[in-house]
């Protein structure tokens, strides 16, 4: 899959990207690095990318602010390699768009999983009006989920929580996200809102409820729809 697909990096620590050239070549992907926010909006937007992989500790500005920038206009995913590792910072990026967040040092192999499934969710993004993880198949056009070939009943809210988590397959969801998209902004704390729902919907799609497949938990972060 990774083969003729781009990837800019914008980091300034020159060992990082020597890493990252080695590993991201060696797996048949395109790299361009940019080494301050400035550059790497210019490049961004010439060079259309199908996937930036952002530091936030610039030289020149805020990896945050630089993320924000992007956002308004740049839909491919961004995943996130800073040595930032407070759940505070985590879940701001996550918030301001970031697909992905890992913190320095990463695992070489991690992060090429981690690049792989953003550029599946993002060139999978529910063309078709079908799809099927495991014994789980959603007809979104019908609106009908189905486990093992039966019909399983699902509420409006828990059929809206997993079209979404299934629509951004990968990518980690904030509490806060989830619960503005499904409940809207006067619900943006009622975490318990969350948990009672992700546990209902476990029931009903996962195996083993208590070790979930598809529906991760990122501790103190949020949600992340897994069907790799």
């Amino acid at each position: 899959m990774n083969n003729g697909f781009e990837i800019l990096v914008i980091d300034d620590e020159s060992q990082i990207r020597k890493l990252l050239e080695i590993s991201l070549e060696a797996n048949e992907y395109k790299v361009l690095f940019a080494i301050n926010g400035k550059d790497g909006l210019s490049m961004a937007a010439s060079h259309q990318p199908n996937l930036i992989l952002l530091d936030l500790g610039l030289p020149d500005t805020d990896g945050q602010e630089v993320l924000v920038q992007l956002r308004e206009w740049y839909n491919n995913p961004i995943i996130i390699l800073s040595v930032k590792n407070t759940e505070e910072e985590i879940v701001k990026a996550l918030d301001h768009g970031a697909n992905d967040y890992l913190t320095k040092p990463f695992r070489t192999q991690e992060l090429l999983a981690r690049i792989r499934t953003a550029l599946r969710a993002n060139w999978n993004v529910l063309s078709e009006p079908i799809t099927s993880f495991g014994n789980v198949n959603i007809d979104f056009a019908s609106r009908i989920v189905k486990v093992e070939d039966e019909i399983i009943r699902l509420t409006a809210t828990e059929y809206a929580l997993l079209a979404l988590l299934v629509k951004n397959d990968g990518r980690v969801l904030t509490h806060q996200y989830l619960l503005k998209e499904i409940w809207g902004m006067s619900y943006s704390e009622q975490t318990q809102y969350l948990r009672v729902f992700v546990a209902q919907l476990r029931k009903k799609i996962e195996v083993d409820p208590n070790r979930p497949r598809y529906i991760i938990t990122e501790s103190g972060v949020g949600y992340r729809f897994n069907t790799s």
